[in-house]
């Protein structure tokens, strides 16, 4: 039998591929999530990007701080002053965030994690935690912007901490609310839920509808599918919230209209913080 010869540069690539497996340098190298909307959702420069999301902290009005939160998914330039009142409640205490955002490109059933070990942004990586029990699939989170873009958020708000990140296809509130329940955590946990709301209505037509969504989430009452388009998160956040007998304040609630797109097709943002009666 004739052995095969590999040329000269494809030897020494074997030769590196097998020390490495030899030295579990492979085994430990960590798998991570790229950015999929960097430069198009939010700056790709890591100082420009610190530097908008710190202004708009900074220019959202201080609240007190919540267990979990609602906050918009859309570029920085529409929804990212509403998105910043919501953030702005987290506890600086906070170090494990569990996030929840539903799947724009994947039709899935569940709530699965990926399995990277973290997300990469301008702005650093951030480290994923995977509860035993959750299922993983990183086809859902591959393309997938509403989880991404609240990272810059979390990174620039409470500096290091831990990701617990779940795209929500087909699930009921139920379903969702007792995954929360599993990874609700003490006080160093927050919930953050992702989720703009009405979609490509006239401006007017939009605050209307809008605001009845508004009303239901401070009511801890679920919402339409197509009055929110991560309506499967939120109504999960919702059952969990009403089941431990919490209250919702409304921080925010504006369009794109407002911030800078033209009033005759708009999408709408709330932001929502939910707190625990003590």
């Amino acid at each position: 039998m004739t052995t095969a010869r590999l040329p000269r540069n494809n030897r020494a690539i074997a030769d590196t591929t097998t020390c490495a497996r030899r030295s579990g340098m492979l085994a430990a190298m960590p798998q991570v999530r790229q950015p999929a909307v960097a430069g198009t959702f939010y700056p790709d420069d890591p100082d420009e990007l610190r530097a908008l999301v710190s202004d708009l902290l900074e220019r959202a009005s201080p609240s007190t701080p919540a267990k979990a939160i609602v906050a918009p998914h859309a570029g920085y330039v529409y929804s990212g002053p509403i998105a910043a009142s919501a953030f702005r409640c987290l506890p600086t205490g906070t170090r494990r965030v569990v996030l929840l955002g539903p799947s724009h490109f994947a039709p899935l059933r569940g709530l699965p994690a990926p399995r990277a070990d973290a997300f990469q942004t301008p702005l650093g990586r951030v480290p994923i935690e995977v509860p035993d029990g959750v299922a993983r699939s990183d086809a859902p989170h591959a393309r997938e912007h509403s989880l991404e873009v609240e990272l810059p958020f979390l990174q620039v708000a409470l500096g290091a901490f831990t990701l617990i990140p779940l795209v929500v296809g087909t699930a009921p509130g139920e379903e969702v609310g007792d995954v929360l329940a599993r990874v609700w955590g003490d006080a160093e946990t927050a919930i953050v839920a992702s989720s703009d709301l009405s979609h490509y209505l006239a401006y007017e037509d939009a605050r209307r509808t809008d605001e009845q969504t508004a009303r239901r989430i401070e009511r801890l009452i679920p919402v339409a599918g197509d009055a929110a388009c991560g309506a499967a998160p939120l109504n999960g956040l919702l059952f969990e919230a009403a089941r431990r007998g919490m209250r919702c304040e409304r921080l925010d609630l504006r369009n794109s209209g407002d911030t800078a797109g033209d009033r005759r097709r708009v999408v709408g943002y709330g932001a929502f913080a939910f707190r625990e009666i003590v």
